[in-house]
C-alpha cells in the first residue's frame, strides 16, 4: 500500500509539471500574438524608456511608438476573412 501512495504521489508532481508547462506555452503563443499585433508600438515605447533611463532624448522613440500606434489602428479598421486574412493590401 505505502508503494502505490508513493507511486501515486510522483505520477501526481508530473502532472502538475506537465500543466505548467502547458500554461507557459500558451502564455508565450499569446505574447507572440499581441507582438505581432503591436510589435512597432512595443518597440517605440521600449525605445522612450532606454532613452529616458540614459538621460537622452525621446523624441525619435515617441515618434516610432505614435507611428506604429496609427498603423496598428488602421490595420484593425482593416476588414479581413478568411480569404484575404493574409493580403497585407487590403484597405
Amino acid at each position: 500500500m505505502k508503494k502505490f501512495a508513493v507511486r501515486n504521489l510522483l505520477s501526481q508532481r508530473g502532472q502538475g509539471m506537465t500543466e505548467y508547462i502547458i500554461i507557459v506555452a500558451l502564455i508565450a503563443v499569446a505574447a507572440i500574438g499581441v507582438y505581432q499585433a503591436f510589435g512597432k508600438v512595443v518597440r517605440g515605447q521600449t525605445s522612450v524608456a532606454a532613452a529616458a533611463l540614459s538621460g537622452s532624448a525621446t523624441t525619435t522613440g515617441r515618434a516610432a511608438a505614435n507611428t506604429g500606434a496609427t498603423e496598428s489602428g488602421n490595420e484593425a479598421k482593416n476588414a479581413r476573412s478568411l480569404k484575404n486574412f493574409d493580403d497585407n493590401s487590403v484597405k
